[in-house]
């Protein structure tokens, strides 16, 4: 197991319930087997060595964030939020999430997700993200960062790309999707999240053929990547990846203490505003 630095930070997770105090929306794309806890996130952080941590608002809860909220609320310096909310939601309840610790807007443009939010209405919330440092967060396949790319480097708040983009590790560095992903980064508005090699990879762990992506990643835009395990794996269309084993390939991506410095500790400190009150 790869010894992490203090601070080390889970940037991409999710809670889930429990059902009886924060159910799951009635329109929901779908609703998890299982609920996944705070209790549970947290165990498993601590016994992995992440003291910090980005809880990411599931699309099984819509936008009634209270499930995310109570897990930032028991640990309020070290966990932070991402919300998911309605383009027209109000300024005063913005403010009010900040204060209770989130950091920005997830948008999914996943078909398995449902309706997709326009573009144009993301960035005018984005206008009125600004003065509270918030970010806006956009998960989508590849087709997606294509159409979306030129609109999306009109934001005037960073841009955060889930899951290395979910290109297809099959069909290789040179594919445009990925193309697209480093021309985007080029932007320094733009970070990247080093989580997902599971989804992306079709030779299964440890994802060999996702490799070279975090690794090109990293090595171009080491200022601008963080890492994230995607805790519990919602919609997960393999096996569930062994936690154990996607901290120990950290020591692939991040192969020097400089590195693993910056993934783990330092860009998410700058990017979710850690040491700052929540």
């Amino acid at each position: 197991m790869v010894k992490l630095p203090a601070g080390a930070c889970n940037a991409h997770c999710h809670v889930f319930g429990p059902r009886e105090r924060f159910p799951y929306a009635p329109d929901a794309a779908y609703v998890p087997q299982q609920d996944a806890p705070k209790e549970a996130l947290f165990a498993l952080n601590d016994r992995l060595g992440l003291q910090r941590c980005v809880v990411v608002q599931s699309a099984c809860h819509g936008f009634d964030n209270r499930a995310t909220e109570d897990a930032v609320a028991a640990r309020p310096d070290d966990y932070r939020g991402i919300a998911l909310l309605p383009t027209d939601v109000d300024d005063a309840e913005l403010r009010r999430l900040d204060a209770r610790g989130f950091r920005g807007v997830r948008f999914n443009f996943m078909g398995h997700l449902g309706q997709h939010t326009p573009v144009a209405d993301i960035l005018a919330l984005a206008a009125r993200l600004e003065p509270l440092g918030w970010h806006l967060q956009i998960h989508g396949d590849p087709a997606m960062l294509g159409v979306q790319a030129e609109a999306l480097a009109a934001s005037p708040v960073p841009v955060v790309i889930d899951h290395i983009g979910r290109v297809d590790a099959a069909l290789g560095l040179d594919q445009p999707a990925f193309r697209q992903l480093m021309r985007l980064m080029e932007d320094e508005r733009f970070w990247v999240k080093l989580s997902g090699m599971d989804r992306i990879s079709r030779a299964g762990p440890p994802y060999a053929d996702a490799q070279p992506f975090v690794r090109t990643l990293m090595a171009a835009f080491a200022d601008r990547v963080v890492w994230g395990n995607d805790w519990p794996h919602p919609n997960h269309a393999g096996p569930v990846p062994d936690e154990d084993e996607l901290v120990r390939l950290i020591a692939q991506i991040a192969p020097t203490a400089d590195a693993l410095e910056r993934l783990m500790v330092r860009n998410p400190q700058r990017l979710y505003r850690f040491g700052e009150p929540a």
